[in-house]
């Protein structure tokens, strides 16, 4: 019924450039008659397929599943609590292969053998716990034998130190020294100088000898120390004896005197100059009360201190002895200590002005001068001193120079004292626990006369301070005792004459270098012994 489409009408194929002679529209065959579609059936033929198809039909299911539902919709559900399941499990495993924290170990840039290993290990700190086991010095086991006896070095070189509250016999026995020869060593010493000389801090080289039995101390060979700025001692071992050497050193004690301009500072310009900072400090409070107002720039100080230097090279300054101030060329201020006090006192021969403590103990006061309600006796009655309070023997200083007049019990007062100033002043201290003075004894500004008590009529520690003038009880609140020395006879002369001395001293003469003391030849010492220190015992 249909010809193929590349078929002609007489039955022929065209030609590949031939057109079809018949315009009719064809069908091919395979358009005409469909074709059926094959099917391919699985077959299984054993447990294996049955395993995999199994295996294939729960991975569908379990992929259709809902397991990761979004928490944040329908809280409290059914399909909401199974997905916090899945959260919580899913942590558990997580944390179930959590790594640990263990360090990475990194290859090191070298390849080490055991050797090499062992040599490294040698130079650690950690085998020397251990006694050592890198091969060179092995640490100690079952198999070694402990030495019955360890030899000894022949002498032991050290350094102590003379530490404050301590006696020189106790630094030598801590140093190693035995009992007997601490003590005669200490002999020795306090026969060329009083032992309390001997300032804390000081150095003392001690050689060590070997000693004569396993549980005796080590004898002392030498000992040498600084006794004083001008005074060595040295002890050495000689035909079984020890023999003191004393050096004395050559000291200069001129004193330091030296002058500048004061610049925007006195303070800096002082320092700058060379002068010691205390003294600078002594300058400056000797001069307080001296000078109005500040120091101006331009002026010229004049300073001399005490100063030593000795010929080994060392050098050492004092207190300061003269404070000296010029304005425009000509004196402002001219102080020279004097007397056994120290007292600076003016070129005229007076001596400064002190004020008095305003406060003979130190508290607060608890009640002051004027009428009050007494606490014992209960009625208002004219309180005619002042309370300060204090605890229970708090020492009590004279506000000022005076003697005593009386110091006894009286009366309602307890423990008295009166101490009369001069010029019709006096001073009172009530209800003191004990006395420090007695009938005249002549006292000095800020020496403790007694200390605080509850005696008398009191109700607890404190002291009533009354002042007296003409026998008058007064207000002590803001009274200020002023003292002022004067220098007269021939206490004036040989004031004066000091004071012409110290002027006549060169600034800077005491920093000229002096002639060392000849040292003793010193036998040459092997290299070993110059590179060896001895020890140092604080």
């Amino acid at each position: 019924m249909f010809a193929p489409r590349d078929m002609a009408a007489n039955g022929r194929r065209a030609g590949d450039g031939e057109e079809p002679t018949d315009g009719a529209a064809m069908l091919s065959m395979a358009q005409a008659i469909r074709e059926p579609q094959r099917f391919t059936i699985s077959r299984q033929h054993g447990f294996r397929d049955s395993a995999l198809a199994a295996k294939r039909r729960l991975w569908q299911r379990i992929s259709l599943f809902d397991w990761t539902p979004d928490l944040a919709q329908n809280i409290g559900s059914v399909r909401w609590f199974r997905g916090l399941g899945t959260m919580i499990a899913l942590g558990g495993v997580a944390l179930a292969f959590w790594p640990d924290f263990s360090p990475l170990e990194a290859a090191p840039a070298m390849q080490a053998d055991d050797t090499v290993r062992d040599e490294f290990r040698s130079q650690m700190i950690l085998p020397l716990a251990l006694g050592a086991d890198s091969g060179r010095h092995m640490g100690w086991t079952e198999n070694a034998i402990p030495l019955k006896s360890a030899p000894e070095r022949p002498r032991v070189e050290l350094v102590a130190t003379l530490v404050s509250g301590d006696s020189f016999a106790r630094m030598l026995q801590r140093a190693g020294v035995g009992t007997a020869e601490a003590g005669q060593v200490n002999a020795l010493v306090s026969s060329a100088v009083p032992l309390s000389e001997i300032p804390a801090g000081t150095k003392v080289d001690i050689v060590l000898g070997r000693r004569p039995s396993a549980d005796a101390a080590r004898p002392i060979d030498s000992l040498s120390f600084r006794a004083r700025f001008d005074l060595e001692l040295g002890l050495e071992r000689r035909a079984g004896r020890l023999v003191l050497n004393p050096r004395r050193i050559a000291v200069d004690n001129t004193p330091l005197r030296i002058r500048g301009t004061v610049g925007p500072g006195l303070y800096r310009s002082a320092r700058a100059a060379g002068a010691p900072a205390q003294a600078v400090q002594q300058y400056l409070r000797a001069l307080g009360s001296q000078v109005s107002g500040s120091f101006r720039s331009g002026d010229t100080f004049d300073i001399i201190v005490e100063y030593k230097r000795a010929a080994t090279g060392e050098s050492e300054s004092g207190k300061l002895l003269y404070a000296g101030l010029e304005r425009d060329g000509k004196p402002k201020a001219q102080l020279l200590r004097w007397g056994n006090d120290g007292q600076f006192y003016e070129a005229s021969g007076v001596g400064q002005s002190t004020t008095g403590l305003a406060r003979p103990v130190s508290g607060a006061v608890s009640s002051g001068y004027g009428m009050r309600r007494h606490p014992i006796l209960g009625y208002r009655r004219m309180h005619t001193g002042m309370d300060f309070k204090a605890s229970y023997g708090t020492p009590i200083h004279a506000v000022t120079d005076g003697v005593v007049t009386y110091a006894a019990r009286k009366g309602g007062y307890g423990n008295f004292v009166r101490i009369n100033h001069g010029n019709g002043m006096a001073t009172g201290y009530a209800h003191m626990s004990r006395f420090a003075v007695h009938n005249g004894t002549r006292v000095r500004r800020g020496q403790i006369i007694g200390y605080v008590g509850s005696t008398g009529l009191s109700t607890g520690p404190h002291l009533h301070y009354e002042v007296y003038r003409n026998n008058q009880r007064v207000n002590p609140a803001g009274l200020k005792f002023t003292t002022r020395s004067q220098l007269s006879g021939a206490q004036l002369d040989a004031f004066k004459a000091r004071l012409e001395r110290m002027k006549l001293i060169v600034p800077g003469a005491a920093l000229e270098s002096i002639a060392p003391a000849e040292a003793a030849p010193v036998a040459p010492v092997r290299e070993i012994d110059r590179i060896e220190q001895p020890m140092k015992l604080d």
